[in-house]
């Protein structure tokens, strides 16, 4: 008789443990439900669209996202703060595909200036050749981003200076 005492004992802990596991994971279930309730009830609210429907918005997202990214305000592609003329489709194609507008926009140079800056990405960077697109990329670079007189002195020519020696003593 004491054996099945015993049974009965550890039946109803066990019993009392899993009923108290599965209050607490109810507890827990409705705290969370009450702090996410507005997005839970997002979720299960939202519209819903057909397919055609569906396809009609996605249709319109894409052409904002289009005319954003090519359009043009008083010869400056808004996108990219760059100067718009024929030849930017090839800076567009073959430098912002590697980086900004403002790597290109903050270096000024001439046109041999840029080219030696084209053949030193192509051989340390990995730039692949431009081929006729070059001579566009070029004549749009040279023709925009050209060096500008700033009203800054030149810099110094180190070797011409006559340098000489203070002695403080």
């Amino acid at each position: 008789m004491q054996e099945n005492n015993n049974w009965n004992t550890d039946l109803l802990w066990s019993t009392l443990l899993s009923m108290i596991s599965a209050i607490v994971l109810l507890s827990i279930t409705v705290i969370v439900y009450f702090g996410f309730r507005n997005d839970i009830d997002k979720f299960f609210n939202r519209p819903k669209y057909d397919k055609l429907e569906l396809a009609k918005r996605t249709t319109e997202r894409a052409s904002i996202q289009i005319d954003e990214w090519d359009r043009v305000e008083k010869g400056i592609h808004v996108k990219t703060g760059m100067v718009y003329d024929k030849n930017f489709k090839f800076i567009k194609a073959n430098c912002l595909s590697c980086h900004s507008s403002k790597m290109i926009t903050q270096n000024r140079a001439t046109r041999q200036g840029w080219h030696q800056m084209i053949r030193w990405m192509q051989k340390t960077q990995g730039l692949h050749d431009l081929g006729d697109s070059e001579v566009n990329i070029l004549d749009y670079l040279s023709t925009h981003y050209a060096p500008k007189d700033t009203g800054r002195r030149p810099n110094l020519d180190i070797d011409a200076i006559e340098w000489y020696v203070l002695d403080l003593n």
